[in-house]
């Protein structure tokens, strides 16, 4: 699984899902998606140092005057929302349902991408305070 998240908006951009990613391929879904970052103003790219991201998969980026920022080595905190995700979609998705094929994955995460992009969206993401709140003003309406 190949993604990418806006920092500021938490936008997800889930670019592919593949069982054997090589430099190549992650090139190509980066190609994919270089545009529509250049067109949102997006300025930086952190990722971390797998070897799969390669110079050409850099140059795609830098091409649309993005500038990549590697994350320092064993410091998953330096990418924590990225980490995040991947964490929420194993604990929500994969520890719980049994993945058929690449199209079911990539359908199971479009629809859980949803609420992480919206917590409005999804009730059960709502703080108790929230939730006690949103029913104090429903019973005094």
């Amino acid at each position: 699984m190949l993604l990418f998240i806006c920092h500021a908006s938490r936008r997800v951009w889930l670019a592919g899902c593949t069982t054997n990613p090589t430099g190549a391929w992650v090139t190509q879904q980066a190609r994919n998606l270089g545009l529509d970052f250049a067109d949102r103003g997006i300025r930086f790219l952190i990722r971390d140092r797998d070897s799969k991201y390669s110079s050409a998969f850099d140059e795609v980026f830098r091409s649309e005057q993005i500038r990549i920022v590697k994350t320092p080595v064993r410091a998953p905190k330096a990418n924590a929302i990225a980490e995040r995700f991947v964490r929420t979609v194993r604990a929500e998705c994969l520890d719980w349902l049994l993945i058929l094929n690449r199209r079911h994955l990539e359908h199971v995460l479009r629809v859980l991408r949803r609420p992480l992009q919206h917590p409005e969206a999804a009730p059960c993401t709502r703080t108790p305070a929230a939730r006690t709140q949103v029913r104090s003003k429903n019973e005094s309406g």
